[in-house]
């Protein structure tokens, strides 16, 4: 079977990476019918990696049914890294769901439309309290009104064979009914030697001001009782801090250790790439700052490809039971 997806606010298509690779293990084909991404930088690094296939800009200019069956064909599962933005507390308040006005109603239009057989959306962590709840609480309710939706699961990168300690949460729904279980940490030992080059260049040295800066708001921070500030770490380290989008402009973040009485130095894009499980023929065409910035924000892909296997062995199993809706 061939599995057509579509991959939504795709960035440099780190969960579509995922499940090709799952679908590749258990012989799966598939065909990524419809793409779509906002940022010019990401749709440069995701065309040179992807081929430019069907690929849409920005998803919101697709108003009707009609649009969205015109623009998008038919597909199999639904993939979405979606910003995460507040709903109407008015319409929580009075029993009914009002997503209006946030990018995650683009994605209840086109399953309510389209309505394919899966979908998987990534998010992050805070998700689960944003708004007091009420966002993930309104999020669940519309995908329940036609997909079985198992409660949703925060996983880390770190249990997954990733050398870094990220936090995401995931949601999954299927047309069939069944049970579907999010997979288990894995336990295979890494660490960050095993993602660090070994001769990087000087250019990812920071400088002394910088480092002198690094430590004084580290002391700072301190004085006032709580744990912000740089985070220092060596190969022998299990997995670094969370690597974002500004991880660019001072890394502060993760920092690798250089030996005694040397600057520690940034991460190359490199490293980022494979802390979030992005293979070595992974294309990076464009410059330093948004390369920073797209592995920044992208998914951890390992995660991805777990759930993947995980789903793909659901939908086989589940192909005849009751749908949902």
């Amino acid at each position: 079977m061939k599995y057509k997806i579509v991959d939504l606010f795709a960035g440099i298509g780190g969960i579509r990476l995922g499940f090709e690779q799952a679908a590749n293990k258990l012989n799966k084909s598939v065909d990524c019918v419809f793409s779509s991404e906002i940022d010019k930088y990401c749709i440069q690094t995701y065309i040179t990696n992807f081929g430019k296939t069907n690929f849409f800009g920005d998803i919101t200019k697709i108003g009707s049914e009609k649009d969205i069956n015109r623009i998008i064909p038919d597909f199999n599962i639904l993939f979405a890294g979606f910003p995460c933005q507040p709903f109407s507390q008015a319409g929580l308040k009075k029993g009914f769901r009002d997503t209006r006005g946030t990018l995650f109603f683009w994605i209840e239009k086109i399953l309510k439309v389209k309505k394919p057989e899966a979908f998987l959306l990534e998010n992050v962590k805070h998700l689960k309290n944003h708004n007091k709840g009420d966002t993930l609480k309104t999020i669940l309710k519309v995908l329940r009104e036609d997909y079985y939706v198992p409660e949703p699961v925060v996983l880390n990168a770190k249990d997954f064979g990733l050398a870094q300690n990220r936090e995401r949460i995931f949601i999954v729904g299927f047309k069939n009914k069944g049970l579907f279980r999010f997979p288990k940490a894995t336990k295979k030992e890494i660490h960050l030697r095993d993602i660090l080059e070994r001769n990087p260049d000087e250019k990812y040295t920071i400088s002394s001001k910088l480092w002198s800066g690094h430590k004084r708001r580290k002391r700072d921070h301190k004085k006032k009782g709580n744990g912000f500030g740089y985070g220092l770490f060596d190969k022998n380290s299990f997995y670094t801090n969370t690597i974002s989008a500004r991880y660019y402009k001072d890394g502060s973040e993760v920092l690798i250790s250089r030996g005694k009485n040397k600057n520690p130095r940034k991460l190359t894009i490199r490293e980022c790439a494979r802390l979030q499980g992005f293979p070595e023929n992974f294309k990076i065409p464009v410059s330093k700052v948004q390369a920073y910035k797209q592995f920044g924000n992208s998914v951890p892909v390992k995660v991805i490809e777990a759930i993947s296997l995980q789903m793909i062995n659901y939908l086989i199993l589940n192909k005849d039971s009751k749908k949902v809706a």
